[in-house]
């Protein structure tokens, strides 16, 4: 299994196709195997070398129970030991939820190793998550049961993966996330935001593109935040137009 460590903590990740680097980051209580479940690498790989990571505290990735584990600048190191490991200076960056929030870090800590950003159901405005939080604290069987009550359906090997978490370390990377706008006005690299008019991060993410010059907002059409993620055929002509035209923009 390729594992980089991170000043101790070991961090998964794997690779596949060829191109320009893009690495996919998922969200809270997932891995990268989403990634592959709703076809976002199939459509990817063909052009880009798809670097795909564990999150710290999920999938094959080590799982700290300590939340200052989590710090927002200690994630986004994690990609950029994975990018140092592949020799790869500079890398799009697609994340969603979760990895969409990280990509606000990238974008504050580390933008100069991005080509691009392409964010999805995220907004760099404080968040104290205390109802995802208390779901996980109360167990992987209890949140699964509590999600299908409101009505999800998780595809069968999606479930096992959900049952599969720590949700001690899930809780742990599950806490209050900082108010980070400062880094709107900042952004120099070609951003889309793309998030589902019905998701509850709607009015946020459309305001933080508002601040973020030449960015792209899209908008998923009747999506709600999970939903923005597992309906990779509203998402992923947005992604993919913004990675073809960041890059003929590039190379002219």
């Amino acid at each position: 299994m390729p594992y980089v460590s991170n000043n101790g903590l070991r961090i998964y990740y794997r690779t596949e196709g060829k191109g320009e680097p893009v690495v996919l980051m998922h969200g809270t209580s997932g891995n990268m195997e989403d990634w592959r479940e709703y076809g976002y690498v199939d459509a990817l790989k063909s052009s880009h070398l798809v670097v795909l990571i564990d999150s710290r505290g999920h999938g094959y990735s080590d799982k700290p129970h300590d939340p200052s584990a989590y710090a927002l600048r200690l994630r986004v190191s994690d990609i950029t030991v994975v990018l140092d490991d592949l020799n790869v200076e500079r890398a799009h960056y697609a994340g969603y939820s979760m990895g969409g929030w990280t990509g606000f870090g990238m974008a504050k800590y580390a933008q100069a190793r991005l080509l691009s950003l392409s964010l999805g159901g995220a907004h760099p405005y404080e968040d104290q998550m205390a109802a995802q939080q208390g779901q996980f604290a109360r167990g992987m069987d209890a949140y699964i049961a509590e999600t299908e009550a409101q009505g999800m359906k998780w595809p069968a090997e999606r479930r096992v993966r959900k049952l599969a978490n720590d949700p001690q370390a899930v809780t742990a990377a599950t806490g209050p996330r900082p108010n980070i706008e400062d880094v709107l006005p900042v952004v120099r690299v070609p951003c889309l935001l793309y998030v589902g008019d019905a998701d509850p991060r709607f009015a946020q993410a459309k305001k933080a593109a508002a601040s973020i010059k030449g960015s792209t907002f899209a908008a998923l059409t009747g999506a709600d935040h999970l939903g923005g993620f597992v309906r990779s055929d509203l998402a992923l002509p947005h992604i993919t137009a913004h990675l073809a035209g960041t890059t003929r923009r590039r190379l002219g």
